[in-house]
């Protein structure tokens, strides 16, 4: 009792190099979320300080529940999550491994894109609005002590423009921008290292969870 099921739709999730003890360690951090129970709820997550400080402390929260990153057909977000679920968001983290070809990177990089596009479209609706974008951004720099608002505003409009350059680019007089796609958001991220800069650190009791 209290092992790590490692069956197919577990292990599936990871590639053969992950070892069983790897497992038993993230089944170890379940646990310890959710209290020795069966699924983990979204106040579980109370239990972990240094949460509470992240700025996107909610938006990371809420991605664990988003039923979208748990890859299932129907949209919008789960009540709980069992020990597959959580490997299935942990799976979005995992580092890159020496004998990925090209074509698994590119699908491993979209996958983490993907993943972190849910985070910025809150609304489900397959579109992030350029202010949905800055005010994200803001979120992220409001984390930052050492930089002043008005400073952390003037940064997230730069963003935002900069976001609205890649994406909109020359537009006519007649035309409403409605969002950033997900074609988009893959060309602003393009040559930005997400592949290592996106992790979450489940390592011991007082997890800090990180989302760059």
């Amino acid at each position: 009792q209290g092992q790590a099921q490692t069956g197919p739709g577990v292990t599936s999730l990871f590639s053969p190099a992950v070892t069983s003890e790897q497992i038993e360690h993230l089944h170890r951090r379940f646990k310890q979320l959710s209290q020795d129970q069966l699924t983990i709820r979204k106040e579980n997550f109370d239990s972990i300080p240094d949460l509470e400080f992240n700025p996107i402390r909610g938006k990371i929260v809420h991605a664990f529940f988003d039923k979208r990153n748990l890859r299932q057909e129907s949209d919008g977000l789960a009540d709980e999550i069992n020990f597959e679920d959580f490997l299935t968001i942990m799976s979005y983290f995992r580092p890159i491994e020496m004998n990925m070809d090209e074509e698994q990177l590119d699908r491993f990089r979209k996958e983490k894109l993907k993943f972190l596009f849910h985070m910025y479209d809150s609304d489900h609706d397959g579109k992030i609005t350029l202010q949905e974008y800055r005010n994200v951004v803001e979120e992220l720099l409001s984390g930052n002590p050492h930089l002043e608002k008005e400073s952390a505003r003037s940064i997230a409009d730069g963003a935002m423009m900069e976001a609205a350059s890649i994406c909109v680019g020359q537009m006519g007089p007649d035309q409403v921008y409605e969002g950033i796609t997900f074609e988009d958001f893959l060309k602003m991220w393009q040559g930005i290292d997400i592949e290592t800069k996106m992790h979450v650190r489940f390592l011991n009791v007082d997890t800090i969870a990180h989302c760059y």
